[in-house]
C-alpha cells in the first residue's frame, strides 16, 4: 500500500509547540517566512515516527530519541520523547536505560547496538565510521532499518540545534542591533589564500571530493517508482551519487530530508547564499566532516568569489573570520555546534551587534542545524574519496 502524503499543519507543528511560538509573535512570524522550512522538518519528524515504517519498532525509535535527547542534553525534546516511549508501550526497564543509564544495560542485546552507535553519533559523530556502523547488521538491524536510524539520529541532531536556536531567539526578542554594526564588513583579519587556490590544513581541504557509501545502495535499474521520483525530486545527479542511492532505501525520509536542507540553503532573500555556505563549513570543520567542508568551501568561493576564510576555518574555526561579521557566524556555529544548551539571548545579541537582522539569524541557524544532521550521514554511512583525474 503507498504511504498517504504528509501534508503540513500549522497548527500542530511540535517546534512551534516546544519553543512556545505562537501566531503573530516576533519569534513565530519570522521562522514561518521560511514555511517550507518548517514542513519539512515536521514532515521529517512524521515521517521517522511513522507507526507503519518497517525495521526498527516505533518504541525503538522513540528509545532512540529519548536517549540522544537527553545526552545532548535537549531537556524540552527529551520530556517530549519519554512521553511518547510511554505512550508506545516501551518497556519501562528500556525508559530507565535510555533515560539515565549506560546503553549495554539494555537487555535487548540490538537495542545495545543501537544506542550505543547513537550515543557516538550524538557526542562525537567522527567515531560513527565503519567499525561501528557494521555494529548494526551484525546485531541483526537490517539496511533499510540502518537508513532509518541514522537519518533519526541526525535528525535528532538537527531538531535538537533547532529548538535552542529558537528558544533564544525567543528570549531576545526586542533587542536591537548594537554600534558594532556599523563597521562590521571592514577587514579585521585579512586571509592570505587566493581564489583557485588548493588549500589543505589539519586533514581538511577545499579539493573536489567523492564519497562512497559502506554497505549496499539502492540499484537504480530495479528502484520503485517511488524511490526514483524521490531520487528525482532531491538532487541532479541523485542517480549517480552513492549518498543518495544509500538514503533512498527510506524514500519518505528522504524527500522530507532534501526538501529541508535545498529551502535552507537555496532560498532567496535573507542571509546571503555565501554566509550559509561559511556557517556549514565552520560546523562540518568542527565535526570532522572532510568531505561536508570540500564541498561547501567550494560553494563558498563559487558565491563569494574568494577563499580567504576558508584557509582560516580549516587552520583554526575559533578564530577564523576576516571580517566582524564572519567571525560572529563563525562564533555561533561553533556553540550551536558543540553547546547548544549554552545558546541564549547574549548568542543571537552578538549576532545583532555586527548587523544580522532576525531572518539572516535564522537562516544561519537552519544552515548550522542541518549540516548537524548531513555531517551525521556523511561520516557514519561512508567515507570521502580524493577525484583523481
Amino acid at each position: 500500500m503507498a504511504q498517504q502524503p504528509i501534508v503540513y499543519d500549522i497548527t500542530k507543528d511540535l517546534v512551534d509547540q516546544l519553543v512556545g511560538l505562537t501566531h503573530g509573535t516576533q519569534t513565530f512570524d519570522v521562522r514561518h517566512k521560511r514555511d517550507k522550512v518548517a514542513a519539512a522538518t515536521q514532515g521529517s519528524y512524521d515521517a521517522l515516527f511513522d507507526p507503519a515504517l518497517p525495521g526498527l519498532s516505533l518504541a525503538d525509535r522513540l528509545l532512540v530519541a529519548l536517549y540522544a535527547t537527553r545526552i545532548t542534553p535537549s531537556p524540552l525534546l527529551a520530556a517530549h520523547y519519554r512521553a511518547r516511549a510511554v505512550e508506545a508501550g516501551a518497556a519501562a526497564a528500556d525508559i530507565a536505560v535510555a533515560e539515565s543509564g549506560k546503553p549495554a544495560d539494555a537487555a535487548n542485546p540490538q537495542l545495545a547496538a543501537v544506542l550505543e552507535f547513537t550515543r557516538k553519533l550524538i557526542e562525537k559523530p567522527v567515531e560513527g565510521d565503519e567499525a561501528a556502523l557494521k555494529t548494526l547488521p551484525a546485531a541483526g538491524v537490517s539496511t533499510p532499518a540502518v537508513v532509518t536510524l541514522s537519518q533519526l539520529i541526525a535528525f535528532l541532531s538537527y531538531q535538537t540545534r533547532l529548538v535552542a536556536g529558537l528558544v533564544a531567539m525567543k528570549a531576545a526578542e526586542g533587542q536591537s542591533a548594537g554600534s558594532a554594526a556599523a563597521d562590521a564588513t571592514t577587514v579585521v583579519n585579512p586571509g592570505n589564500t587566493e581564489p583557485g587556490d588548493v588549500i589543505k590544513a589539519h586533514g581538511f581541504t577545499n579539493e573536489v571530493l567523492e564519497w562512497k557509501a559502506w554497505l549496499d545502495v539502492v540499484n537504480v535499474d530495479t528502484a520503485t517508482s517511488e524511490q526514483i521520483a524521490v531520487l528525482e525530486e532531491s538532487h541532479p545527479k541523485a542517480k549517480v551519487s552513492d549518498y543518495y542511492l544509500f538514503l533512498v532505501h527510506q524514500p519518505e525520509i528522504l524527500r522530507q530530508r532534501s526538501t529541508a536542507f535545498n529551502a535552507i540553503m537555496y532560498a532567496p532573500g535573507g542571509m546571503s547564499r555565501a554566509e550559509r555556505e561559511l556557517g556549514a563549513t565552520v560546523v562540518s570543520r568542527v565535526n570532522g566532516c572532510v568531505y561536508c567542508a570540500s564541498v561547501h568551501a567550494q560553494r563558498f568561493e563559487q558565491l563569494a568569489k574568494r577563499n580567504d576564510v576558508i584557509g582560516q576555518v580549516f587552520e583554526d574555526p575559533i578564530t577564523a573570520g576576516t571580517t566582524k561579521r564572519e567571525q560572529a557566524i563563525g562564533k555561533f556555529s561553533i556553540q550551536i555546534t558543540e553547546a547548544q544548551a549554552d545558546v541564549n539571548a547574549a548568542s543571537i545579541q552578538a549576532l545583532k551587534d555586527v548587523g544580522l537582522n532576525d531572518g539572516e539569524i535564522l537562516d544561519l541557524l537552519h544552515s548550522d542545524a542541518i549540516f548537524a544532521w548531513a555531517n551525521r550521514l556523511m561520516l557514519n554511512l561512508g567515507e570521502p574519496v580524493l577525484v583523481t583525474v
